[in-house]
């Protein structure tokens, strides 16, 4: 049942009738340490003193100050057991673990692993360190292993079904559920798939999970539900990461990931609040740069320019500290130093992973402003370092093709992104794929845009054939920004029209972003009809009239507009529907058109 509390008075009452039970006192003290209550623990497991509950004892004090932080106090007291006993190598790897030392971690793992054979903790501990080292092709051998052993042993925990849509009662937090590991291995095997940017692998492993209720899961599972399904269910993740500061103990990225997300979602007063409310978790759970770099973020709402400085101060140190590994590396590849190599490429991935968000976010404030020009000088100045990097060439093409007479080097950026995932391409972004599209067209290689274009309406098709349901928007996206193009250039018959075919059939290509689009266009030619600058066939009016029918009738159920999740007044629900909104363009068309006869 987990209700350590009541099981600690109830030995706490029988030590009363029988003070000199050794086996109560072990039982009593495993409670309070359960309980998080690790003083109280320590001093009761201090207190057994027969030969036969010593090693339990020892084993127990060490747990509690690992838990408290205490990892030397831990560590002597784990060196007090036998050094035959596998839990002692099991118990130091843990104190290296959390030293960072992962790869000597792993090694007292894999010894103990070979003394004791399969157990379910110690694969999970391996599979971390492995994870920890960004080794994710073994982790999830080791996250595999746990699983399998878990279905073949002990299929009344359900594993997977809820992912197959059966119903199940909740197997509960029983005793045999924690033995197998299996919450562990999911909860892990759900962030290697995040890592590895498998985004629907990671939401399966978390429903492959042995069913609980919510109230009955821990707070490693409710930490990574609220990360992994914040894209559709930001309310609810807001509502857990929350919940989770306010209900210790927690994960110790509740604090930290919290704070990022309220920074995404521009929510910068409420990550300033956060930070003035819980400075001690500040100062526990956030690295000097990361809280530097989330100060700087808040600060860039108000005061852009300090906030630029700042963030030019970490750019600049994060820099030095990249040639100065650059150089720490070549020199181990000429000595042929394969630890001492192992050792610098790490440490110069985890410093441009620092990098790259503070160039990211000194750009944002120049792309804000529309300044393009100062976002391109800022990226060539970084690509001594990041021109291998997909977010960096990601965002250097975006820019260059906002600046619109540099399409060409924009298809330079854009094409290796696509050319990278071509025999999957919709899993790229369709936004990507777009403005390629538009950059070989205004760049006259229109057979290059019609080859990638048939490419992905092939791909949308054979997706289609496998789950006719599925609403697939990455061509209609592509022929509504080349739309776009052609009504930003003042050719309004032939955009509007490529807009309205685009969306064709509504039942499945009507999106909120598809319309988003779309309504763009048609408020540019109602604002050029009603200046009396554009002079609109009966024709077209007839098409955009009908087009904005079956928007209305197919748009019922479709938001307008995605509100954020935080929001104190929400839209009105009937008004924040394509229904709704393009009855007001049709309307606006109409009465143009009645003023102009």
């Amino acid at each position: 049942m987990g209700e350590y509390a009541n099981a600690s008075g109830c030995y706490q009452q029988l030590l009363g009738i029988m003070p000199d039970n050794e086996e109560y006192k072990l039982y009593y003290a495993q409670c309070l340490y359960k309980d998080s209550a690790f003083q109280e623990a320590t001093k009761v497991a201090c207190q057994i003193d027969s030969q036969e509950y010593r090693g339990k004892s020892l084993k127990l004090q060490a747990a509690a100050k690992f838990a408290e932080g205490d990892m030397k106090g831990s560590q002597n007291l784990i060196e007090q057991n036998s050094a035959d006993d596998p839990d002692t190598e099991i118990n130091l790897g843990c104190i290296l673990y959390k030293e960072g030392r992962f790869d000597e971690a792993l090694k007292k793992f894999k010894t103990a692993n070979q003394i004791v054979g399969y157990r379910a903790d110690l694969s999970y501990n391996i599979a971390l360190s492995y994870y920890s080292m960004k080794q994710y092709t073994p982790a999830l051998k080791f996250i595999g292993e746990i699983i399998e052993h878990g279905i073949r042993d002990y299929p009344e925990l359900s594993v997977g079904v809820n992912t197959e849509g059966i119903e199940v009662h909740s197997v509960g937090n029983t005793q045999i559920l924690h033995e197998t590991a299996l919450i562990e291995a999911f909860n892990l095997k759900a962030a290697v798939e995040l890592h590895m940017k498998d985004f629907e692998a990671a939401k399966e492993a978390l429903t492959d999970m042995p069913p609980r209720t919510e109230e009955e899961l821990d707070h490693v599972t409710l930490h990574n539900m609220a990360i992994i399904h914040m894209e559709e269910k930001p309310s609810e993740g807001f509502a857990k990461m929350q919940f989770l500061l306010e209900n210790p103990p927690f994960p110790p990225e509740t604090f930290p990931n919290l704070l990022i997300i309220y920074i995404k979602y521009e929510y910068y007063d409420l990550a300033a609040d956060l930070l003035a409310q819980y400075p001690d978790l500040a100062a526990s759970y956030l690295s000097t740069s990361l809280y530097e770099f989330l100060e700087a973020r808040i600060l860039q709402e108000t005061s852009p320019e300090e906030a630029f400085g700042r963030f030019d101060q970490m750019a600049t140190a994060l820099a030095e500290k990249l040639r100065k590994l650059t150089k720490l590396v070549q020199q181990s590849r000429q000595n042929h130093d394969e630890d001492g190599l192992k050792k610098h490429l790490n440490d110069y991935e985890e410093a441009m992973d620092k990098y790259i968000p503070v160039l990211m976010a000194q750009a944002k404030i120049y792309w804000d402003l529309e300044n393009y020009t100062k976002v391109e000088a800022l990226f060539r100045k970084s690509v001594e370092f990041c021109s291998e990097n997909d977010t960096w060439r990601l965002n250097v093409a975006h820019v260059l093709f906002m600046q619109e007479n540099k399409y060409k080097d924009a298809a330079s950026f854009y094409e290796p992104i696509v050319k990278k995932h071509y025999e999957n391409i919709l899993s790229v972004s369709a936004i990507v794929l777009a403005n390629l599209c538009v950059s070989y067209i205004m760049t006259s290689q229109n057979e290059e845009a019609e080859e990638l274009m048939r490419k992905i309406e092939r791909e949308e098709e054979q997706l289609a054939a496998n789950d006719a349901e599925k609403k697939i928007y990455h061509l209609c996206i592509v022929n509504l920004v080349i739309g776009t193009l052609y009504c930003a250039k003042g050719n309004f018959e032939f955009g509007v029209s490529r807009v309205m075919k685009s969306l064709e059939p509504y039942q499945k290509k009507l999106g909120t972003d598809t319309w988003f689009y779309a309504k763009r266009c048609f408020l540019a030619l109602i604002e050029n009809m009603a200046k009396q600058m554009l002079i609109v066939r009966d024709s077209v009016v007839e098409e955009c009239l009908q087009f904005l029918q079956h928007c209305e009738t197919y748009g019922r159920d479709v938001k307008a507009v995605i509100e954020q999740p935080l929001e104190e007044k929400p839209l009105h629900e009937g008004r924040n529907t394509v229904t709704y909104e393009s009855r007001l363009l049709k309307s606006l068309i109409l009465q143009i058109v009645e003023q102009t006869q």
